[in-house]
């Protein structure tokens, strides 16, 4: 079965938001002083499992055409824009724009996967 081309520009959008997300995660400085070795190894762990969860997300939705998926992941999209939101009030700094910017890559991608031929793809 050919998956449909809306359903790949969503794959592909979603796919590269993660990316995003995990290189900016991976750059975010800790000040070293503040937190110990423990804390910073479990807040590292929790940061794999998010990005692993938010992959499965997009393979199910995608490739398994399981709707739930999809439509989990525009709720965290939506925590995301509202989380957003309140940091928007500390002034726009260079992780606010990256986090911006893959956002929007979410939103693109989500807006796809309910449009045209990818409607019929989800069951």
């Amino acid at each position: 079965m050919t998956i449909p081309r809306n359903v790949l520009r969503f794959e592909v959008l979603l796919y590269l938001s993660l990316l995003i997300d995990t290189l900016s995660a991976a750059f975010i400085a800790r000040p070293s002083a503040e937190i110990d070795q423990a804390a910073a190894v479990s807040a590292d762990t929790f940061v794999v499992i998010v990005f692993v969860f938010f992959l499965l997300l997009v393979w199910l939705a995608a490739r398994q055409r399981k709707n739930w998926a999809r439509w989990a992941l525009v709720v965290a999209l939506a925590l995301s824009v509202l989380s957003m939101l309140g940091s928007l009030n500390y002034g726009l700094t260079l992780a606010l724009s990256v986090d911006l910017f893959s956002t929007g890559l979410a939103g693109a991608g989500l807006y796809f996967s309910f449009s045209d031929d990818a409607e019929k793809w989800f069951h």
